[in-house]
């Protein structure tokens, strides 16, 4: 039985930093729905892709009353060269070293490849109502098509 938050739970609302250096937390979003996408990496293929398609779609989800936040562990200028490179509208965040929000929401987790084991973000999304309720999650997210499946439950 997990003991992390899942559907129907509210998002906890855990502070992080945005590019800029500012803080922003679920809350900042009160009165929208949110999107919060959780990525491993920038600057990789599949995250590079998945930020452009969320970005790509931006305005689609404002039109739906829904914000976008991207959210991964690399540091807050890392972010901001990330954006500027690919041109991304998606607004990121980064999440602590430790107990943040990826933490208490279970997507920082155990990984492996070629037999090495270590810490990583689980690609996963996660859809969060105007009251700061968990309405859908996806897990061990496959980025083709995925930021137009979110758009399509958001647009319901």
């Amino acid at each position: 039985m997990s003991t992390f938050p899942g559907v129907g739970d509210k998002i906890p609302d855990i502070a992080m930093t945005a590019p800029d250096g500012s803080t922003v937390k679920p809350s900042d979003f009160a009165g929208r729905r949110l999107v919060i996408f959780f990525y491993p990496k920038d600057d990789t293929p599949g995250c590079t892709t998945e930020n452009k398609d969320f970005s790509a779609l931006a305005g689609e989800f404002a039109a739906a009353g829904t914000a976008l936040l991207g959210v991964s562990k690399d540091p807050p200028k890392k972010h901001a060269k990330f954006i500027d490179k690919h041109g991304l509208t998606a607004p990121l965040a980064s999440d602590a070293e430790e107990g943040g929000l990826s933490d208490t929401l279970g997507v920082w987790k155990e990984k492996s490849m070629y037999g090495r084991t270590y810490m990583g973000m689980e690609r996963s999304t996660w859809l969060v109502s105007a009251d700061g309720v968990i309405e859908r999650i996806w897990e061990k997210v496959k980025v083709k098509g995925h930021a137009e499946e979110v758009l399509g439950v958001v647009k319901g």
